[in-house]
């Protein structure tokens, strides 16, 4: 495809999707539906106008994804209800520790006994498929920070907390074949992968997120007509957080997640509210009492965000479709998929959840919408990157695209009618 055909197709599924946003709210689909079912149409399974090398091009994947997912998480972040406490947190957390290891351990055995993978390749496919994704999850995610609903918190939350969660078993796999050292009897991956880059990454994201909290509040109140670019503010803190990461071996994933939260609730501190409702603050200033349109970074900063994110899901779908061939539906990657949407999830949530209070029926519903996607994309091709044999890559990359593709239609098709009889069953008078 030439520069031109490109920018028509980009532009004319922008202009489909621009009109048809609200048709495309009450049919049971979802946008990513749509460009993936492009995807095909333009790439080998249809009329082969594009084929995209995922291997040729892991670089480029690589930082598309990184960036997405990036993103993906600062609006999860700052959708989070505030205050943070343990009891509220409390399930979202064994689904983001508890339940993402036991996924890399169940697809670790499937990998190793079922796919006849070396144990390393293994691992490390667990650790690619185990996260649940950010920027696909949409209609199962927080709507905004005033959202109760628990499932959806749950799902946000463990979503935002598990693309961060699941990089020392990356590392691991990694290590495992001899790429990535681990030290004698694995002292250097406990110690620095998942101790240190994991508590440095969530402190680094608290500290930058309340930093720029403080600031913000601070300048408002000195300086009374001073204006902000919120949208800027917000890019801002991802990238420093992430890149103070970077710097010091940390998990910048958990990082730009942690960050978001801490900057939602310290501006609700600041501003004086315990729930997560958001209005103009009173000062008085010299001349007398004068009300102040209080706008938050995170509130502002979450629009511009949001379509970012948007315009991110709509080129990395629809360049997944153009990866695929129509032998690349093999049994083989079938089968995998069917195991970890109802083998590896559900199991691993219900037993991720034990001791907390949540529901049977919250537990089916968080063991089905497990939704995979970008993140999965980012880890496989940040191992390609590290060293990967391009004979494992190959095979994880056939196995990884399928369970996304498929996570996008199956998941895609079932979230509406599902979620709908899930709010019925909740509010049956309405």
């Amino acid at each position: 495809m030439t520069t031109a055909t490109w920018f028509i197709l980009i532009g004319s599924l922008l202009l489909v999707v621009g009109l048809t946003f609200s048709y495309l709210k009450s049919v049971p689909a979802t946008s990513a539906i749509v460009y993936l079912l492009i995807g095909f149409v333009v790439g080998p399974m249809g009329f082969n106008l594009f084929h995209f090398n995922p291997l040729e091009e892991s670089a480029l994947l690589e930082l598309l994804t990184e960036i997405a997912v990036l993103i993906s998480l600062y609006c999860a972040g700052v959708k989070m209800p505030a205050p943070v406490t343990l009891k509220r947190w409390r399930t979202p957390l064994q689904l983001a520790v508890v339940s993402m290891v036991l996924t890399v351990g169940l697809v670790t055995l499937f990998g190793y006994y079922w796919l006849a993978l070396p144990l390393g390749a293994a691992v490390l496919l667990g650790a690619v498929v185990a996260p649940t994704d950010p920027v696909l999850a949409t209609e199962v995610q927080v709507r905004h920070a005033d959202d109760t609903d628990q499932l959806r918190f749950s799902l946000t939350c463990e979503a935002g907390m598990n693309d961060g969660s699941a990089f020392p078993f990356v590392m691991l796999g990694l290590g495992l074949l001899g790429l990535h050292d681990l030290g004698d009897a694995g002292w250097r991956w406990l110690v620095v992968d998942v101790l240190w880059a994991s508590g440095a990454g969530i402190g680094i994201g608290i500290l930058a997120g309340v930093g720029v909290g403080w600031l913000v509040n601070a300048m408002r109140t000195r300086f009374a007509d001073t204006a902000f670019l919120e949208s800027f503010l917000g890019l801002g803190l991802i990238a420093f957080a992430y890149g103070i990461s970077l710097l010091v071996d940390a998990w910048g994933f958990l990082a730009v997640f942690s960050a978001a939260v801490a900057l939602r609730h310290t501006e609700l501190k600041l501003a004086g509210l315990q729930q997560g409702y958001s209005a103009p603050v009173e000062t008085h200033l010299e001349g007398g009492p004068r009300a102040i349109a209080h706008v938050h970074v995170s509130e502002s900063s979450l629009v511009f965000n949001e379509h970012l994110e948007r315009l991110a899901e709509i080129v990395l779908v629809l360049l997944l479709g153009g990866s695929l061939f129509w032998d690349s539906w093999s049994w083989r990657a079938v089968g995998f998929a069917a195991f970890v949407f109802f083998v590896a999830r559900p199991v691993s949530v219900h037993l991720g959840v034990l001791g907390s209070r949540a529901p049977k029926r919250m537990r089916n519903l968080m063991g089905w919408f497990g939704v995979r996607g970008i993140g999965s994309l980012y880890y496989l091709m940040y191992a390609i990157q590290h060293g990967l044999p391009e004979e494992i890559a190959l095979e994880l990359i056939h196995l990884i695209l399928v369970v996304i593709a498929l996570s996008i239609l199956v998941h895609g098709v079932s979230v509406k009618p599902t979620i709908a009889r899930y709010w019925r069953s909740r509010n049956p008078r309405e």
